[in-house]
């Protein structure tokens, strides 16, 4: 079984205090080393734009309900016949003490599909971390 999910989408981002949407690339990623994260790398035009790790189980509740607080908020949008999954990303502050602040649009049906696929490596409630590798690597190093 292969402990790694990978998916590519195009999402919608509304940046700078817009209402314009722009379509980026969102390269999706899990790995079972690291059962409980979602990476998230955006792109546009072979660059990346941020890279961000999420928690895989707050963004399947973002789905259904308002979640997250601080840097990370998710909620369920409905545009007429799409269900989107509404993310709100805060990042560093501008030079001008502004933070950085997007918000994606990802088609619902797309996110659901990935944490299927997810589950099928690892299911929830059966995620495992090697806590006594992770304190004898950091006993190693000091």
């Amino acid at each position: 079984m292969n402990a790694a999910v990978h998916k590519t989408l195009v999402v919608q981002l509304q940046a700078g205090g817009t209402a314009d949407r722009f379509p980026v690339l969102a390269h999706l990623g899990y790995d079972a080393a690291d059962p409980f994260a979602l990476t998230v790398v955006f792109s546009h035009d072979g660059r990346v734009l941020a890279r961000w790790t999420l928690d895989r189980e707050m963004v399947g509740e973002g789905l259904t309900r308002p979640v997250g607080a601080g840097d990370v908020r998710l909620r369920p949008e409905s545009h007429g016949m799409w269900d989107e999954l509404r993310v709100e990303l805060l990042g560093d502050d501008h030079s001008d003490g502004v933070r950085h602040h997007a918000v994606v649009f990802v088609w619902a049906a797309a996110v659901e599909a990935f944490l299927r696929e997810t589950h099928a490596v690892v299911p929830p409630g059966e995620e495992e971390v090697g806590v006594d590798d992770f304190l004898a690597a950091l006993a190693a190093e000091g």
